[in-house]
């Protein structure tokens, strides 16, 4: 392992340094990097009252402890994806999904890869939660394939509240007794599940029957679905998560084409195909969660204390921007325009910067912040949005508010990377939502980068987690997920994955100063368990703590 000392907390400068003395010293078929993700911090750890102490092994092989703000209950997990692990498509009476057939449209797409196979993980789930026993996870933080436990996307006979499931008309059982395997066997590891309804493989059937998510018919359609999984599942899993990354499911499948349905926005004027993609699927999060509470699903869990509920929340992508001048108001400005854009747009974070900037906010600053509005939290858009789309952003009935305000018992955070915000000198000369924002980003040139290109910002992560404190006044979050894919040429870098070390190491090392600060974090989740099909970098890019061997399909673990 690497044995690390801190440095000053300078938001625009690294936050770690790697110390003189250190070696690698980990199990060599699991890889470095999973080992300090969860044998230093989970198996290794020294415990005192409530604080965690981040073990770190020097070159005589002696344990060092660095003090690190996490409480005893603190969950520590790896995260995955269905279509992403999975592969099996076209067995198990699954259905298809937009993906499989995104993928299939051009070789172009996907890197020429497809899911079919990938990880396999249809096939050896069991040998994968043995895996994640072995790594001392507490948590494990999955998806279901809606595809796989409703092949048509939806299901007959299916009303508000009826737990009659056993002869409806569309449920591949199947599918049904395939996840519950798994979530039998974590819980007989003592992994806690946590479920996410939806990330991203959208059924087909539903995308050529009317549009998918740019058709609101798709919000009851998603109620029903989910209103099944509580059914089936609900009485074992603890922790809801109904949609991942709203964001990028509105901006990479429909205004940049590079994620499934793969659609390219040429808009300008009329409400923007984004927005409405969003809208929807913010409106199917509401129905969802409603569907949990007011149904009684909340009550159904049952592992652990009888007096527990269940919870539920959402897994939103939220990168941070600094302002590229502080003393600009002008940037800072632009900063938290490009919060709202993301952020702000589902999860609506604020305008308010943490006091561990050299400078501090105004005064007009602060009071735009209690302005402001949510959708999650407040039941409406960003008012900066709805003044510069207009029309273009569609808007919430009463009803609509109604259901949105509080949908939510935990925020769940996907941070990987910062940038720098400024405003622009110029016009831009292009349109749709990069122009929409009004913000020229850019990158400091001290930042190191991963595989992907993304700034590696630590003190980035710890400020994203206390912004969200502040603006939501303490709520429960969960880092759902972080990690960075390296540059792998060869086993050999494989298993000595030093810069996913140093990158996990750093940005734990963040979340903990947040934690320290008072923010209410209740687990991290690193991305991601094992390699995997990576979207459109298909398996171009490694982003597991695992190693996979796609050819054998061996995870390199002892």
């Amino acid at each position: 392992m690497v044995a690390y000392e801190e440095t000053p907390l300078i938001s625009n400068s690294k936050v770690l340094r790697k110390s003189s003395k250190s070696t690698p010293s980990c199990n060599k078929y699991i890889g470095v990097a999973a080992c300090v993700a969860f044998a230093s911090v989970a198996l290794l750890s020294f415990r005192d009252s409530n604080r965690i102490f981040l073990a770190s092994t020097s070159h005589n092989n002696q344990t060092n402890k660095t003090s690190m703000w996490f409480p005893d209950d603190f969950i520590w997990g790896a995260a995955t994806s269905a279509y992403q692990i999975e592969g099996g498509v076209s067995e198990g009476r699954r259905g298809p999904s937009i993906w499989d057939t995104f993928c299939m449209q051009s070789p172009d797409h996907c890197h020429g890869d497809t899911g079919n196979v990938t990880a396999d993980h249809f096939h050896l789930w069991q040998q994968d939660v043995e895996l994640m026993h072995s790594l001392g996870l507490k948590a494990y933080r999955f998806s279901i394939s809606w595809s796989r436990i409703l092949p048509t996307g939806t299901a007959e006979g299916i009303e508000s509240g009826d737990h009659r499931f056993s002869m409806t008309k569309g449920i591949n059982y199947d599918g049904v007794q395939f996840y519950n395997n798994i979530i039998d066997a974590l819980i007989e590891k003592g992994i806690q599940p946590f479920v996410t309804l939806y990330h991203w493989d959208l059924p087909q059937a539903l995308q050529d029957k009317y549009g998918g998510w740019e058709s609101k018919q798709i919000i009851e359609d998603f109620a029903k679905y989910a209103r099944i999984c509580f059914q089936f599942f609900g009485d074992r899993v603890k922790y809801w998560i109904t949609i991942n990354e709203i964001w990028t499911i509105a901006i990479g499948g429909y205004e940049q084409g590079t994620k499934a349905p793969g659609f390219i926005s040429e808009e300008q004027g009329g409400t923007g195909r984004p927005y409405v993609v969003a809208h929807n699927l913010l409106l199917a999060h509401s129905r969802a969660v409603d569907v949990y509470r007011e149904e009684g699903y909340s009550n159904w869990y049952l592992h652990g204390s009888s007096n527990t509920k269940g919870m539920i929340g959402i897994s939103n992508s939220g990168d941070y921007r600094f302002p590229l001048d502080f003393k600009s108001q002008a940037d800072r400005s632009a900063a938290n325009r490009a919060m709202e854009f993301q952020m702000g747009w589902l999860v609506r974070s604020s305008s308010f910067y943490s006091l561990t900037f050299i400078f501090q906010v105004s005064a007009e600053m602060v009071s735009t912040c209690a302005d402001q509005t949510d959708p999650i939290w407040f039941g409406d858009y960003p008012e900066s949005m709805k003044n510069i789309l207009g029309k273009r952003l569609p808007s919430f009935t009463k009803d609509e508010k109604k259901l949105m305000r509080g949908s939510a018992d935990f925020i769940g955070l996907n941070h990987y990377s910062s940038m720098m915000a400024a405003a622009p000198l110029n016009p831009s000369n292009y349109s749709g939502y990069w122009a929409d924002q009004n913000v020229t980003l850019s990158d400091d040139p001290s930042w190191n980068k991963t595989y992907m290109g993304w700034n590696i910002v630590p003190s980035g992560g710890r400020e994203m987690l206390v912004w969200l404190d502040k603006r939501y006044k303490h709520p429960l979050i969960f880092i759902t997920e972080n990690g960075m894919a390296s540059d792998e040429p060869d086993m050999e870098h494989s298993l000595h994955d030093t810069s996913r070390q140093e990158y996990l190491h750093g940005y734990i090392r963040g979340f903990g100063q947040a934690l320290k600060q008072g923010v209410n974090l209740g687990g991290y989740f690193a991305w991601s368990l094992m390699d995997n099909f990576e979207w459109e970098y298909g398996f171009s890019k490694r982003f597991g703590l695992v190693h996979v061997d796609y050819s054998s399909l061996t995870r390199l673990d002892e």
